[in-house]
């Protein structure tokens, strides 16, 4: 494996068979990839492309058709390399009965830690995931973005070097679901490698540094996130201070088209919608008591302001 490599597969392949050992399904064909340490890594691809296959195969609940996977400079085979892994399910397999407190001391169990590190490590990790105030309700209790939290807290029980995440912003609020990468970006502060699987490609885009793309089992694009990106025929400029006016517009078309360039389009910058939205919250929790009012908003873009927010005091 290469130095820097946490994760490598070699022409990593594999195929279901039914009943009678006959050709099913191919699941993964001949994927080539490595994982780099402490970066965010995200696996992408509809459904049925591999990506479940690809997880299981790493942490070797399946074995390989054929190639190899390593993970820490092992066979992905030898399954006593997953005590340095956390895993976090798209669906996670909770006991329901168990409050937060007891669920965490379970999972420590399992990885052998001290009692007195068990109780330490779970109440870190409640108040890390937000869960303070409800670790002594049981989890049949909890919504789904809950048990999200919670299921996440068990991933890192261990203290894992590589974190494994399938959706995990699945069931979040969009409050929930900054909170989950604003942590995910800590655990590669800390100097963990994450593995992230997700159809949110929103969030894909906030934290991963690089990505692989699957479909049909093969591997379609892989790389940097901001070098994939990029429109290499498109180049964007943006500025400050300034209002658009016709004769700004002909001046820009008459640059452009001196060096054998077209003006596509012009206007001002927008925000995205998380962003917007998260604002809007913080906005009314610094002004309670404000609502918006409807109509309002020609008359703030008439002066020139943002129309974002048109409140009064209930």
């Amino acid at each position: 494996m290469p130095q820097n490599a946490i994760v490598e597969t070699r022409k990593l392949t594999k195929v279901y068979r039914d009943f009678w050992g006959r050709q099913k399904k191919t699941a993964l064909r001949a994927l080539n990839m490595e994982v780099r340490q402490g970066e965010i890594f995200g696996l992408l691809g509809p459904n049925g492309s591999g990506k479940t296959t690809t997880i299981k195969l790493l942490l070797g609940l399946l074995y390989p058709t054929d190639g190899e996977a390593f993970v820490f400079g092992q066979p992905a085979a030898d399954v006593v390399k997953n005590e340095r892994i956390g895993y976090l399910p798209e669906e996670s397999y909770l006991y329901r009965f168990l409050n937060a407190e007891e669920t965490l001391d379970f999972y420590g169990r399992l990885f052998d830690l001290p009692s007195a590190k068990r109780r330490t490590r779970a109440q870190e990790l409640i108040e890390k995931v937000g869960l303070k105030a409800d670790r002594k309700r049981t989890l049949r209790e909890y919504s789904k973005g809950m048990r999200q939290r919670i299921g996440l807290a068990q991933a890192l029980i261990n203290d894992p070097d590589l974190v494994i995440l399938d959706e995990p912003t699945s069931g979040l609020d969009p409050l929930g679901a900054r909170w989950m990468k604003d942590l995910i970006r800590d655990l590669r502060t800390l100097g963990k490698t994450v593995i992230m699987c997700s159809h949110r490609l929103e969030d894909v885009q906030d934290v991963c540094d690089r990505i692989a793309i699957l479909n049909d089992g093969e591997l379609q694009a892989y790389g940097e996130v901001q070098t994939l990106l990029q429109d290499h025929r498109r180049v964007e400029l943006r500025a400050s201070d300034l209002q658009l006016t016709d004769e700004l517009r002909r001046e820009l078309e008459e640059v452009l088209r001196k060096h054998g360039g077209k003006l596509d389009t012009i206007g001002h910058p927008t925000t995205t919608l998380e962003d917007y939205f998260l604002r809007i919250v913080e906005e009314s929790k610094a002004h309670p008591g404000r609502r918006f009012l409807p109509g309002a908003e020609s008359r703030q873009r008439g002066e020139g302001g943002s129309t974002s927010r048109i409140a009064e005091k209930r």
